[in-house]
């Protein structure tokens, strides 16, 4: 089935992505292209309107001006307004104006509906992908899990998932995905246990970007030895996602960085083709598309977790024992903020072991422990990111329960900096 498609040219601006995202969740399908896409190949969409992302007049160039009265020349809807602006789209005004251009001068329907884009999804893997061999990278992420179900439910056994655990994932995470992919899929399923292999390689390295390295190449190790035993496969399946691809090119269409999904992997695992299921979806559709197909709720709104795992959450050098540490703490901040409703509420929350230790009091004794810190934040594209108001008496019952039931902590700190001057993560 052919959806009503409407094309956001971008000119250069910031908010492109979230003025797309705003158009799909009026149920229309869009795609974002740079300004400098051909006419032709625009009017080849046959698209129902387009809507120009474009700053003021006076800072387009000479090529975006004389772009412009391309398109503007052409006989199709288009919306060029200067109201529309990123703080534009997160208020009624904003989202009347796309409504009223969708709907009024476009004569859309809002045919755009996350399960038909599953089911033709489904369709178009297994006209492509039946009867060959079929490798995933399986991190447990949201991106890897959906594209990873989407594939099985159009081919089966012909796919293998591969899943290194290397030891650095959440209290009880390696053996939820394991459970819920073999039991509730029945994927075939392969799970690495690399855990003291990864452990060795971080003996002693406290530098974040080095421990960052050592992860990534020691997941490609892991996973070139196992796809090896596999053999030649037809189709390696990638979580790429829309943003991936939109923030791979500028305005003008030209490289500006390349995202490497699944790890990073080396060129030289034997695979004929990709398979790149969620390509077109923004990150909440990912997750939107996971309920579709039947991924459990506590899987798709799983929090967004760095490749590198608890290793960059664990200040300083990483063993064993801080990171059962960690993950003790970080399953009870996790779990207080579910408990009072409050999980869908904050963009991301999580505890970071800091490599500080301070004096304390415990059953009367001196104690000389480590100091957790909380970080939890509101964002909407992670590129900018507010620090979250949690209630005092959710905190305060947090602190309590970490510094009562995980060993080797007797203070718990909250950080209160927003992105920028900080970052998200501590390393």
């Amino acid at each position: 089935m052919k959806n009503e498609k409407i094309i956001v040219l971008n000119f250069g601006v910031n908010y492109s992505q979230l003025l797309g995202r705003r158009i799909r969740e009026a149920n229309v399908y869009c795609e974002i292209l740079p300004y400098s896409t051909p006419v032709e190949k625009i009017l080849s969409q046959e698209p129902k309107g387009l809507v120009l992302a474009c700053p003021p007049e006076s800072e387009l160039g000479e090529k975006a001006t004389e772009q412009k009265k391309k398109v503007l020349a052409l006989n199709i809807p288009v919306l060029d307004d200067a109201r529309l602006n990123k703080d534009t789209f997160d208020i009624q005004e904003g989202r009347e104006i796309i409504k009223d251009f969708l709907f009024n001068k476009c004569n859309c329907t809002g045919d755009w509906e996350m399960s038909s884009f599953v089911e033709e999804s489904v369709k178009k893997i297994k006209e492509k992908a039946e009867g060959k061999k079929v490798l995933c990278a399986l991190s447990g992420g949201v991106d890897s899990s959906v594209s990873a179900v989407m594939v099985h439910k159009a081919i089966g056994k012909n796919l293998t998932c591969i899943f290194v655990d290397h030891g650095l994932l959440r209290k009880n995470e390696a053996d939820q995905v394991e459970r819920i992919f073999r039991e509730k899929f029945d994927l075939n399923i392969i799970r690495i246990d690399a855990q003291d292999r990864f452990l060795a390689k971080l003996a002693g390295v406290t530098d974040p970007e080095k421990k960052r390295k050592i992860i990534g190449e020691e997941f490609i190790r892991v996973f070139e030895e196992e796809a090896k035993k596999i053999g030649a496969v037809d189709f390696l399946v990638q979580g790429t996602i829309y943003p991936d691809v939109l923030e791979s090119a500028d305005a003008e269409g030209k490289m500006v960085k390349s995202h490497h999904n699944v790890g990073g992997l080396p060129e030289n695992i034997e695979f004929k083709e990709i398979l790149e299921p969620l390509r077109l979806l923004f990150k909440d559709e990912v997750r939107k598309a996971g309920l579709v197909l039947g991924l459990p709720e506590e899987l798709v709104w799983r929090q967004p977790f760095p490749g590198p795992g608890l290793a960059v959450r664990v200040i300083g050098e990483v063993n064993k024992e801080k990171l059962d540490i960690l993950r003790d703490a970080d399953y009870i901040f996790r779990e207080e903020i579910a408990r009072v409703g409050l999980d869908k509420e904050y963009s991301q929350y999580f505890a970071i072991l800091t490599g500080m230790k301070s004096t304390g009091v415990r059953d009367e004794s001196r104690t000389y422990e480590y100091t957790v810190a909380l970080r939890a934040v509101i964002t909407k594209d992670f590129m900018t990111a507010e620090w979250a108001r949690i209630p005092y008496d959710v905190l305060d019952n947090v602190s309590r329960r970490i510094v009562k039931e995980v060993g080797q902590v007797n203070r718990v700190v909250y950080d209160v900096t927003s992105k920028p001057p900080a970052t998200i993560e501590w390393e």
